[in-house]
């Protein structure tokens, strides 16, 4: 069973009945793949959840719901709401990096040899909504975009495991569309990856959940990923390219590191981002420049590339199956600068 959910906000009066949620909803939604529309209907569930984590307790319960009891829920047209994100409850949020071939030969990697992942953290202040305006700080020039699969946890890691693709759906929750935005000046040249990606708004989620069971889990291999700005393509792969799948990649985590139902895990980007890196011949000469001409070269060489973000750009990332049985909805962020 597919099941697409969806965190809002009710904001229009007299939506929902008088005895219904006060704060927030979560609900069932059935994907359009059209980019106006998150789905003209949402089925409310009746349970309030505070957080993921709370929510994927109900998992099977919401999977075993049938058409018929979906219909019976409660109805709010997707116009009359506010999408939120769907990742909440101030959970870790675990990136890895260069993960799709192409991106790891462009980083001067080669993918059939690397043996282990690369792993970084990003400040779960960074999560914002679907819809949300990217805010770019003003020191910020260099600003990038990566898209990425995003695994939530659903269930508990606390020891060494290892996760195979008959237990990986015991393990992932559900799945949803990550940007791992990013300062690169302050990642590069301050070597600073955790602050570079972690300013408030460089992690938009959503808007979909989708619940993942021993059915649909063997589509996390096949999945399409494409990012847009103003648009033109900018990121566009598959899945089946990941060099370390969600299993390989959670089992080597769960080596060093304990994970908590509605944790955050971004699978890596494909090639296309903004920052391109230089040959190694040129990377060693930077090397033998003095410190502050070297990034100012970084910066002002990195600066002429037009892919970088500027205000007002418009990005448009979504994550789906051939089929569309998988289908995470459309995220549309633009940017916008601090006055």
């Amino acid at each position: 069973m597919f099941r697409h959910l969806v965190h809002f906000q009710v904001i229009k009066k007299n939506v929902l009945a008088e005895s219904s949620h006060k704060h927030t909803c979560w609900g069932i939604v059935i994907p359009t793949g059209n980019l106006s529309s998150l789905g003209d209907t949402i089925y409310v569930l009746p349970q309030s959840y505070a957080s993921t984590a709370d929510l994927l307790v109900d998992k099977k319960a919401i999977l075993a719901l049938s058409e018929h009891d979906i219909n019976e829920l409660e109805q709010v047209n997707s116009l009359d709401v506010k999408v939120l994100s769907p990742v909440v409850g101030n959970k870790r949020v675990i990136c890895q990096g260069a993960n799709y071939r192409q991106h790891m030969i462009e980083s001067g990697m080669d993918p059939d040899k690397q043996n282990y992942n690369m792993f970084f953290n990003k400040s779960s202040a960074s999560i914002c909504a679907a819809n949300d305006n990217i805010i770019k700080p003003k020191h910020v020039s260099l600003l990038d975009y990566e898209i990425e699969l995003g695994l939530v946890i659903g269930k508990a890691i606390d020891k060494q495991i290892e996760i195979n693709t008959d237990n990986l759906h015991h393990y992932i929750g559900g799945i949803v569309i990550g940007n791992d935005v990013s300062a690169r000046e302050v990642q590069i040249s301050q070597t600073q990856f955790f602050k570079g990606k972690s300013y408030r708004t460089f992690c938009p989620v959503g808007p979909y959940l989708c619940l993942i069971n021993e059915v649909n889990v063997e589509q996390l291999s096949q999945l399409n990923l494409e990012l847009k700005v103003n648009d033109e393509v900018r990121q566009r792969d598959n899945t089946k390219s990941l060099v370390f799948k969600p299993a390989e990649s959670l089992t080597e985590l769960s080596s060093f590191s304990d994970l908590d139902v509605g944790d955050l895990v971004l699978t890596g980007t494909p090639s296309g981002c903004a920052l391109q890196i230089p040959s190694p011949v040129i990377v060693k000469l930077f090397s033998l420049l003095p410190e502050r001409l070297r990034w100012k070269l970084f910066k002002k060489i990195q600066g002429k590339s037009p892919k970088y973000l500027k205000e007002n750009d418009k990005i448009v990332a979504r994550i789906y199956s051939d089929d569309n049985m998988i289908n995470l909805g459309f995220q549309q962020n633009a940017i916008s600068q601090i006055k």
